[in-house]
């Protein structure tokens, strides 16, 4: 089997596993299909020969195929094993079609198509094979594109191949908040550096991200009867409304783009005596994060004296920060990958990234981790297609970078 079957043959095995993470469950993995993923691939890590497979009680599967040159520096690859819920279904069918450059009809029986007018990208793929969905799922490619890249990488280095030892993690609900990365254990994934394989079209590479904050601003009202409300009633919900109307429209995420931050109030749940409001918050610029979370307090202050005797509590946590701020420090990962696009004649676009990837606390934990292309377009959507050249140009960077990494010498730049 060739390189590129090889790569489809594993994407169709992966994808129909339905492993749609829970935002519900507060258990890791929060779904079982998780589960049934992480066992598949320790089991077929262990039969590739890759050593110290372990598949940990959250679903977590790690493993280093070992290399042939002590001194190289030990890189690693990491993909999350969860698709995202949007509302679609968790059963994936994908199919391998020959896109002819017309629009393409993804399901007869529900009217369902991919109008090129709506998604003139996929028109560069002209006269090429593309995967694509049945349009009630999203395809998976995001990441499960990436788990194949991976495991089709373990499966053709061979002894006459030259590089260090290759880490590998496989990590559950990454599109719940990076849950897996922020539980892996680093003591069995001990890189130098390593790299995220997700999301995005040919070439694109991510070397900076959003620093990213989430909220919960909680008002408690007093409630009161009609008849004798006045000078009593305290009314949460329009507490919520009057604090999120401190906050400047146009910085929504409707409203913004590339390196813009903004505040998104994302969820408001509220009854007589109490209100729950959920935000997120981005931004590029860690001073202007701060600034955002800054303002968070200072509104929520502003809210609690106009409104007594009820009261507001406001509180924050970051969930990644800026890659960026880490791949400044050590420039080997990021100039491994761009040499590796040059050598393999792949135009880079870089992308300042609006989300965050397992690579942005992986590098907030000491393993500076950049991130680059699946190939596939359009993902959190019904329309998500990987063409399967792109598909096959992630998979030659990842090998380009084990070999010009095995040329290396550890802690060279």
């Amino acid at each position: 089997m060739g390189i590129r079957d090889e790569l489809i043959s594993r994407f169709f095995r992966y994808a129909v596993i339905e492993s749609q993470s829970n935002g519900d469950s507060q258990s890791m993995p929060s779904s079982p299909g998780q589960s049934q993923l992480a066992a598949l691939l320790a089991d077929e890590l262990s039969v590739l020969g890759v050593d110290d497979v372990l598949l940990d009680a959250q679903s977590i599967v790690t493993g280093v195929k070992r290399g042939n040159r002590s001194d190289a520096p030990k890189i690693g690859f990491i993909a999350h094993l969860d698709t995202v819920d949007v509302g679609l279904s968790p059963v994936i069918r994908p199919r391998l079609v020959r896109f002819g450059g017309v629009d393409l009809c993804l399901n007869p029986r529900k009217n369902i198509w991919l109008r090129t007018a709506e998604h003139p990208e996929i028109l560069a793929w002209t006269d090429q094979d593309i995967i694509v969905t049945d349009g009630t799922s999203v395809l998976g490619a995001d990441n499960k594109a990436a788990i194949a890249i991976i495991m089709t990488l373990l499966a053709r280095l061979g002894p006459a191949d030259t590089h260090g030892d290759i880490f590998v993690a496989f990590v559950p609900d990454e599109e719940i908040g990076l849950r897996g990365a922020k539980a892996l254990d680093l003591t069995r994934f001990p890189c130098d550096f390593a790299y995220t394989i997700d999301c995005c079209e040919l070439g694109e590479v991510v070397v900076e991200n959003f620093n990213a904050a989430s909220g919960e601003v909680v008002f408690t009202g007093v409630s009161a009867h009609p008849m004798s409300a006045k000078g009593v009633l305290v009314n949460p919900l329009l507490m919520a409304l009057d604090f999120i109307s401190h906050f400047d429209r146009s910085e929504t995420p409707e409203c913004t783009g590339e390196r813009a931050g903004f505040f998104w109030f994302k969820e408001l749940v509220a009854n007589d005596s109490e209100a729950r409001l959920k935000v997120l918050i981005r931004d590029f610029d860690s001073a202007e994060f701060k600034r955002r979370k800054d303002r968070m307090e200072t509104v929520a202050e502003l809210i609690r004296s106009k409104y007594p005797p009820g009261n507001v509590q406001c509180s924050l946590s970051d969930t990644y920060h800026n890659i960026g701020n880490y791949l400044r420090e050590d420039h080997r990962p990021a100039d491994l990958l761009f040499k590796a696009l040059d050598q393999l004649e792949i135009e880079r676009k870089l992308i300042p990234m609006r989300g965050g990837t397992d690579g942005a606390v992986l590098s907030a934990r000491g393993v500076p981790t950049p991130n680059f292309f699946t190939g596939a377009y359009n993902f959190h959507s019904r329309f998500e297609f990987l063409p399967v050249p792109a598909f096959q140009k992630s998979f030659e960077v990842a090998l380009m970078i084990c070999a010009l990494a095995g040329s290396m010498k550890s802690g060279a730049g």
